[in-house]
């Protein structure tokens, strides 16, 4: 019994070994096509959120609210913004690292954009949940502030997809309906 239990468990070993090879030499990461559609699938919500906000956070700076509710509606807005922006980031992750020249830099370069963008939105959150109420003109001019410093820390963030030194990214994010 013993012979043929160490015999079966040889065998397994040697099977399970093969498998990990074969796999291994597969590669792990999905296709160029399939990371685009992944990644395009997570921007696309993330970026009609962000257009969402945006327009509000507009309103919100024109419309003739107290210092108070305009820094409440400020908030939530730039705290969804924020959360926006972090499950997209996590999203890109979880596509993986794309089976390319440069995949791992170029997944690297998604995922760092989102975060810088997510960072932007907490910040700006911060500052304005920082600012006192009291007197409206510095509360306003504070806010003023704020989202300058938020669209050129949003500015500096952006990733720019010409770069990606992958010509199967480039034709994928291209083709793909997801990134249409």
């Amino acid at each position: 019994m013993r012979t043929c239990r160490a015999s079966a468990a040889g065998k397994l070993t040697v099977v399970l070994a093969t498998v990990v090879v074969v796999l291994a030499g597969c590669g792990g990461g999905p296709s160029p096509r399939a990371w685009a559609a992944s990644v395009c699938g997570a921007l696309t919500p993330w970026r009609s959120e962000i257009s969402k906000l945006t327009s509000s956070t507009d309103e919100q700076m024109t419309a003739q609210t107290t210092p108070a509710q305009a820094k409440e509606n400020l908030v939530r807005l730039f705290g969804g913004a924020e959360q926006a922006s972090e499950a997209a980031r996590r999203k890109v992750e979880q596509a993986g690292v794309p089976e390319t020249d440069n995949g791992e830099a170029i997944s690297a370069g998604f995922r760092s954009s989102l975060g810088k963008m997510r960072d932007a939105y907490g910040r700006a959150r911060d500052t304005i949940d920082g600012l006192g109420i009291g007197e409206p003109t510095v509360f306003y001019d504070g806010v003023r502030a704020a989202v300058e410093t938020l669209n050129t820390e949003y500015d500096a963030s952006a990733l720019d997809t010409s770069k990606l030194n992958s010509e199967e990214l480039k034709q994928a994010f291209d083709e793909v309906p997801e990134c249409r």
